[in-house]
């Protein structure tokens, strides 16, 4: 059903309906209320900004050189915690209406996690696809995200706390930096109430509440929410989805790294593990101490 964009009822905007009966067209609630009709002007655009990342499961390999990881037969996903960022984007734009736009940069590959975040629902993408930016540090990765953010609408920026490839954390903060606008960082819930956002943070023995308002970056913790699978009908339907390919130069870039990684280097082989034999327990027992004074030296 096509809802005309004309369209207005109890002061609900064509648009707004629509994407309702999208989504009730596709399964994706469980009840009525998981959709909250609001009124006209409190749509939210929203960006989801992701990575593809080697799967937890993949073997990693060390190039000989050091300079960096085997690629070949690595399976490559979404990094997990931008999984928590698109699943609350797709949350927000469910209950205020608005756009995602999924931003990511990476090599030719990445399309294929962009194309899943929108499987999962997104609406567009931006691909930033430069050779200049492969293997970019975090102040060249959210200079380039930043870049192609300014061009689009945005109230909410979401980003992973953290990537489980370099681990560094820091994208998100920095992305908020050059944008110039507040952040939300670690947060395990989100509220939107007009301009003013609040979030939940946890800290070590107690939950922490920021507040801030929109635009603003937020980064996500895994417990935000549960993300959901794309659906047959979503991964059809993000085939024709249009994603846009920039690379430094349409953006205005030259890539600039504050940091390099000088050298990789596998963590060391783990010796065998002992088995105690015997019979008298007080012996084995004793036999265990002293591997673990003289060995392990935990004791």
């Amino acid at each position: 059903m096509h809802v005309p964009a004309s369209t207005s009822w109890l002061g609900i905007s064509g648009p707004r309906i629509q994407a309702f009966l999208n989504r009730l067209q596709e399964g994706g609630f469980s009840r009525l209320t998981d959709f909250e009709l609001r009124g006209e002007g409190e749509t939210v655009n929203i960006v989801a900004c992701v990575k593809q990342v080697p799967d937890t499961e993949a073997q990693i390999k060390v190039k000989g050189d050091g300079s960096g990881i085997e690629e070949g037969g690595i399976k490559w996903v979404m990094n997990p915690y931008d999984e928590f960022g698109v699943e609350e984007a797709l949350r927000l734009k469910e209950k205020f209406g608005g756009d995602v736009t999924i931003v990511s940069l990476g090599p030719a590959r990445a399309i294929e996690t962009i194309r899943t975040a929108l499987a999962m629902g997104a609406d567009k993408g931006i691909h930033i696809n430069d050779p200049a930016f492969n293997n970019a540090d975090a102040y060249g990765t959210a200079s380039a995200l930043a870049a192609a953010i300014k061009g689009i609408p945005h109230d909410v920026i979401f980003c992973g706390q953290r990537a489980i490839d370099d681990d560094s954390g820091q994208v998100g903060s920095i992305l908020a930096e050059l944008l110039d606008v507040p952040q939300l960082t670690i947060v395990t819930k989100v509220e939107i109430e007009g301009k003013n956002v609040k979030a939940v943070k946890p800290i070590e023995g107690a939950q922490l509440v920021i507040q801030g308002t929109l635009p603003c970056v937020i980064t996500a913790q895994k417990g935000l929410n549960e993300p959901r699978y794309a659906s047959l009908p979503g991964i059809m339907k993000a085939k024709k989805k249009p994603v846009e390919v920039k690379d430094g130069a349409a953006l205005g870039l030259t890539a600039e790294a504050k940091a390099q990684v000088v050298k990789m280097t596998p963590p060391p082989a783990r010796p065998p593990g002992k088995i105690i034999c015997g019979d008298d327990p007080a012996q084995k027992a004793g036999q265990l101490a002293k591997l673990l004074r003289e060995e392990a030296k935990v004791i």
